[in-house]
């Protein structure tokens, strides 16, 4: 006889570890971290190497110091890495790299608490401090295949497409990643299969990615530049779909992650059309991570049958 079983809620039985959620995170990179490889060679996997073993490092040294519970198997530091090396041009210096670690896991991630207690995405946090700490090897972009005729960091620089002006390059070769930037971020093919994978597997929502690519590209549209040439370039796809989908640091219901993009967008439009700066996506969800605990206020769901507080 089937009886009614009366519990307390979570009622879910998935029981999805957080390192399950990362490995799928660390599977949806793998095409990016490919084609970085592929267009600005091997140095793209040493500083991989580099960002992800320092981050695990120091992960692990500052849970024994705090003496606390040791998370480095929960692979959120190898995400942490993996992503900060994409933010960064193949051409930055080792040391710099580890710099950028020590911010993401001990500043911003560790010191506030550790995993999910962190204000803002460690990643974009570290490349924001290397931006403004050492803006010339920040910004030291090289030629796809420039690594063919010699060491990559000796490469002749070129500009992002952001930058350009004039021979301006293809819709083609801005989705499959043949221009200048980042490591991770100019192959919007690699991204977008990533960003769909982790969509069918549903570790993120679309809300926030779609919110925040529609209302960029709405607003180019207004202002008179190419839509899609703004969402191709840059750090758009990278940012909207592995950044702006943080569990901890982006709003937990679907308004909230729809408001969180849609900033995004505007941050990241007015920055590039009025700012100094060409690229405004890394600031954007910075300046957003900071505002999701008022966005998860003003959107969250009232519960059924409650009542709001009186003030008295």
């Amino acid at each position: 006889m089937n009886r009614l079983i009366v519990s307390p809620s979570p009622h879910d039985e998935n029981c999805i570890k957080t390192s399950h959620i990362m490995l799928n995170v660390i599977i949806a990179l793998i095409p990016a971290l490919a084609a970085g490889t592929y267009f600005f060679g091997l140095r793209s996997l040493s500083l991989t190497a580099v960002t992800i073993i320092s981050c695990v490092v120091f992960e692990y040294l500052c849970r024994r110091l705090m003496k606390r519970t040791n998370t480095v198997g929960d692979l959120s530091a190898v995400v942490t890495g993996l992503i900060l090396s994409l933010n960064l041009p193949v051409t930055l210096p080792y040391w710099m790299a580890v710099i950028g670690a020590f911010v993401a896991i001990v500043v911003v991630k560790q010191l506030f608490g550790g995993l999910g207690q962190n204000f803002a995405n460690p990643a974009i946090t570290a490349r924001i401090v290397l931006m403004v700490s050492f803006p010339s090897a920040m910004t030291n972009w090289v030629e796809p295949f420039a690594y063919r005729d010699g060491s990559v960091v000796d490469a002749v620089s070129s500009a992002t497409p952001l930058k350009l002006t004039d021979d301006l390059p293809s819709y083609m070769d801005l989705f499959l990643g043949k221009t200048g930037g980042c490591l991770g971020e100019t192959c919007a093919l690699a991204l977008l299969a990533g960003g769909l994978y982790l969509a069918f597997t549903k570790t993120i929502s679309l809300a926030a990615p779609v919110s925040f690519i529609g209302i960029l590209a709405l607003l180019s549209f207004i202002a008179g530049e190419d839509p899609l040439y703004q969402i191709l370039a840059g750090g758009v796809f990278l940012g909207a779909f592995f950044m702006a989908t943080d569990y901890a640091t982006t709003p937990i219901s679907t308004k909230g992650k729809i408001v969180f993009g849609l900033g995004c967008g505007i941050i990241t439009f007015v920055i590039r059309h009025f700012g100094s700066y060409p690229e405004g996506v890394s600031f954007s969800i910075l300046l957003m991570n900071v505002l999701t605990p008022y966005i998860e206020q003003l959107t969250r769901n009232k519960v059924l049958g409650a009542k709001e507080a009186e003030n008295k």
